[in-house]
């Protein structure tokens, strides 16, 4: 994909629920560790161009002591001028602030990834689209319970929210606007 555009300090990166426990879990087409490999390479790219990252971290309602393995991994704990959502359900913006800081912050469009596809991922999205974001799915930065269960929010829902492309694209297009 050639003719992607991505102006960094309008765009924010969401990246959903790689947390120790959930990354640990069997995922497909690829595994949780390749989803953050692949995170980290997005968040430092908008790190490095001024974009925004937000990272996302779910939480059980009503549960004094989160599960074990609750925490994110190590490789995305948020760095300076990261935003950090605790979310309650599958969607990042549902009773949260993400909505609000994101606006605040002149955000028109977010890419998302994490874990996992067809939950985390496609119901923040759908949210995001009804805000009216332009949306960007790195189909290699995301995995679910199994491929199929992917390759359906990938090839079939994501399509009509937005931008389906890869992690590789995404970094040539803010190395585009800044190179």
């Amino acid at each position: 994909m050639t003719d992607l555009t991505i102006d960094a300090p309008r765009t924010a990166l969401i990246v959903i629920d790689l947390q120790v426990r959930i990354v640990g879990m069997e995922t497909g087409p690829s595994t949780g560790a390749n989803v953050v490999r692949q995170a980290m390479r997005l968040a430092d790219g908008f790190r490095e161009n001024g974009g925004l990252v937000v990272i996302v971290q779910a939480e059980r309602p009503g549960v004094p002591e989160q599960p074990a393995g609750s925490e994110l991994v190590s490789e995305m704990e948020p760095g300076p001028g990261d935003l950090l959502i605790t979310k309650r359900s599958w969607n990042a913006f549902h009773e949260t602030e993400l909505h609000d800081k994101l606006g605040g912050q002149g955000i028109g469009a977010v890419v998302v990834c994490g874990l996992t596809t067809n939950a985390g991922v496609e119901s923040t999205a759908r949210t995001a689209s009804d805000y009216g974001y332009d949306l960007l799915f790195p189909r290699d930065a995301m995995a679910s319970f199994n491929a199929e269960m992917h390759d359906f929010a990938v090839e079939k829902i994501f399509p009509l929210l937005g931008t389906v492309c890869t992690t590789d694209d995404i970094l040539g297009a803010l190395r585009a606007k800044t190179g």
